[in-house]
């Protein structure tokens, strides 16, 4: 199946985001980009280059699910134009940095998709500064915990994506339980290790469940930030991409993410005064999340397969060790 836009079609967008006839001079297909493509584009200039969106479905590599989603599930598939539109203000709202948008449309008119042109960051990302340019990156880190603290600053008295705050009257720790429920059979159906441990890891959950106590408020927060998901500008300032995700959710939430993802850098991101049951809880789901998501993620023709296994295999074996730990 053909997984990238045509590229004529993406110069023409570009002209008309911008205004202009300026020349395009090449498109990359960048890295990632699971759910959309991710495009940029090069330019006569200026500017030198722009960032294209694309949401056609034949770039999305999950498989498509047979059931409409619930627009208020924190956890249901994160993408989408109206989605990036209303993060995006939301960041600018508690003065986080995102991308500009340049340019929408939905209308499918010039493109058979939604598509966006949003700024082009130059300076690369966090995660190429924490491996190359270590001086560099406990200067962005900072910014970033800097950014964190503005964006964990806003809060609301439910929990869910932006626009479609939850009325169900299920707590996050019980919407939590119920997905960790999901992915352990599902991971269990795929990998038999999981399914050896599918009654233990069960109980676990429920004990660690029993243990959280009921919370009245919620907190902006990304969602899914790691460093990749973070570049850093030619000022050393840090700005937020993948953003779609963002929502209203246990903070709890966001630092297992960030623990998980910036390792013995977390530190510099660390905040007081988080709920330790929450955290157990947190730990042990998201790890269930990031082996049933990979593995179902090979059920389609995801290209980078190897890498897909890798984090299978690395989160299955970090949880199955999570449930020998002392509670």
């Amino acid at each position: 199946m053909n997984r990238t836009a045509d590229t004529a079609n993406l110069a023409g967008l570009v002209q008309i985001a911008l205004g202009t006839a300026v020349p395009v001079t090449g498109i990359q297909r960048l890295r990632g980009g699971s759910k959309k493509g991710v495009y940029r584009v090069r330019l006569g200039g200026p500017p030198t280059s722009v960032t294209v969106y694309s949401w056609a479905q034949e770039e999305n590599f999950w498989p498509r699910a047979t059931d409409a989603p619930d627009p208020g599930d924190p956890f249901a598939a994160a993408t989408g134009l109206h989605r990036l539109l209303a993060a995006t203000r939301a960041l600018e709202s508690a003065g986080v940095r995102a991308p500009r948008v340049l340019w929408s449309d939905d209308s499918h008119q010039h493109y058979p998709a939604d598509v966006a042109v949003i700024e082009d960051v130059p300076g690369g990302s966090l995660e190429a500064l924490l491996q190359y340019h270590p001086a560099r990156a406990d200067e962005a880190l900072h910014d970033l915990a800097r950014s964190l603290t503005r964006l964990h600053a806003r809060t609301a008295d439910r929990y869910g994506p932006l626009g479609h705050l939850n009325n169900y009257g299920t707590s996050g720790e019980q919407m939590v339980l119920e997905r960790a429920l999901g992915d352990l059979d599902e991971g269990a159906s795929r990998d038999e290790r999981l399914g050896a441990a599918r009654s233990r890891i069960r109980e676990r959950l429920h004990d660690l469940h029993a243990r959280v106590q009921p919370r009245q408020r919620y907190t902006l927060i990304h969602g899914e930030l790691g460093p990749d998901h973070v570049l850093v500008d030619a000022a050393g300032q840090t700005v937020l991409i993948d953003v779609e995700g963002l929502m209203f959710f246990d903070v709890e939430w966001e630092h297992v993410f960030l623990e998980l993802r910036f390792h013995d850098r977390y530190a510099a991101l660390a905040a007081d005064g988080l709920d330790a049951d929450r955290l157990r809880l947190y730990r042990l789901a998201m790890r269930l999340s990031l082996v049933a998501g990979p593995l179902r993620l090979l059920d389609g023709d995801f290209p980078d397969r190897e890498f897909m296994h890798q984090i299978a295999e690395h989160n299955l074996q970090v949880a199955l060790a999570l449930i020998e730990e002392p509670v």
